[in-house]
């Protein structure tokens, strides 16, 4: 898993609530148990016209907005079904950071196991996002992990929360195969001990 220390880039606004997991991968692209090339389908029936063209009003059909990193979303973004591939979905597009006053619960957990950052915010302080967002290349943020803030265009800081553990599995890059594998040399110890000791077993 890719490491998130510090985010700078240009952040979309998506002020629509209750976007769920259906809105941000629709059912017909879980036929895949691979996390790469799901970022075609993202936000696919807004995105696209049935006919495949780009809904030039969605924002991330908008010029300033097609490289965006960061997402800046209304309350209660995914909710809905508990399918891991909207976070694949996102990170396959080059979303690495989500912004709200709220999330679904299992979407938020899924977010810190493939390498997104998911920040709560109050919603006065979304709604000074969502008005830096709306300024479209100069809709610059600067999300610093560590020292956990959030830097709008205009030099302004807000501060936000995250788990110690989960803040240090992303700093570290490490998922969970990550976290098993930095016991590689306790669990190797244990295996040859049982071995000696049960070799019936």
């Amino acid at each position: 898993m890719d490491k998130f220390t510090t985010l700078t880039g240009v952040a979309a606004p998506l002020p629509i609530v209750n976007i769920d997991t259906d809105m941000i991968i629709p059912k017909q692209f879980l036929k895949t148990i691979e996390r790469t090339g799901l970022g075609r389908g993202l936000f696919f029936e807004m995105r696209f016209n049935q006919d495949g063209s780009e809904k030039p009003d969605f924002i991330l059909n908008q010029a300033a907005y097609r490289k965006s990193q960061l997402l800046v979303a209304g309350d209660n973004f995914g909710c809905g079904s508990s399918r891991e591939h909207a976070p694949w979905a996102l990170a396959d597009f080059g979303i690495r950071c989500v912004i709200s006053t709220s999330f679904a619960d299992i979407f938020y957990n899924n977010c810190f196991k493939n390498g997104i950052l998911p920040i709560k915010v109050s919603a006065e302080d979304l709604a000074k996002l969502m008005d830096d967002a709306s300024r479209g290349a100069n809709a610059t943020l600067t999300v610093d992990l560590d020292s956990q803030t959030i830097k709008g265009p205009d030099g302004g800081s807000i501060a936000f929360d995250v788990d110690p553990f989960r803040k240090h599995c992303l700093l570290n890059g490490l998922d969970d195969i990550g976290l098993t594998l930095g016991k590689e040399t306790a669990i190797s110890a244990y295996e040859k001990r049982h071995s000696a000791e049960q070799p019936w077993a």
